[in-house]
């Protein structure tokens, strides 16, 4: 994926309200939409490089979004959880994950399960549905190892619950950790922040759900998951 349209940088001020971030930038001071929910946690450090890309709505209120920060030197995090479902679909196209190769139709925002939307849904006659939720990773401690989620998920905890269920009817489900960074080699489950996710993932596990994870390379050119992370869940 690359952007398309030059992003503007700046140094981050403060994010605040969840959804707003305050920017420096060379033409001034910018408010930006932030276009992630979660705590972002080693990613909102007042200070750090960040970039900016314009809306492509003119009337919209907020002129800029935030898509990129610098959390380390030469180590660029995308932040737009808005993008991962696209660099996943983009991926999979790509033959990056061979165990998803084969689909002749890659339906996104499907509705299944308990009121819920599947990121993407893969069909291919004479095979199984498959079923596929994306979860966007920024987080990541001591370096090499990325952990999901960055804040308690009960959302996501359904969404596990909802993928068993179809292995359970007969389908695939598969889980796919979309690693906006490029200095991970590993994703674990979050089990200091959100012990539950953690359980619901090794029950959803040994119930048949695939996981697998993604790491990508980050620039303010673009975005693209190109290489293959282990996934580690201890017992």
């Amino acid at each position: 994926m690359r952007f398309p349209h030059p992003l503007l940088e700046g140094r981050l001020l403060r994010r605040y309200q969840r959804f707003l971030a305050d920017v420096e930038t060379a033409a001034g001071l910018v408010t930006a939409h932030c276009p992630n929910t979660g705590s972002m946690l080693g990613c909102k450090t007042p200070g750090s490089r960040v970039w900016l890309s314009p809306a492509d709505n003119p009337a919209r209120k907020l002129k800029w979004t935030w898509e990129l920060v610098e959390v380390a030197p030469a180590c660029v995090v995308g932040v737009h959880t808005g993008r991962s479902n696209g660099l996943v679909r983009e991926a999979i196209e790509a033959g990056v994950l061979p165990e998803l190769a084969g689909y002749g139709t890659i339906r996104p925002e499907v509705k299944y399960g308990e009121g819920s939307r599947i990121d993407l849904l893969l069909q291919e006659s004479g095979r199984p549905d498959c079923y596929v939720e994306v979860k966007n990773v920024t987080a990541a401690v001591d370096g090499r190892v990325g952990f999901f989620p960055d804040a308690v998920t009960t959302r996501g905890t359904k969404h596990l619950r909802e993928m068993s269920a179809m292995v359970a009817a007969g389908h695939r489900a598969v889980l796919v950790f979309c690693v906006q960074r490029g200095d991970v080699d590993e994703v674990r489950p979050a089990d200091h922040i959100d012990p539950a996710y953690g359980q619901a993932l090794r029950e959803a596990l040994a119930q048949g759900v695939e996981v697998f994870a993604l790491g990508a390379e980050v620039t303010p050119e673009g975005i693209a998951l190109n290489r293959r992370l282990a996934v580690v869940v201890p017992d």
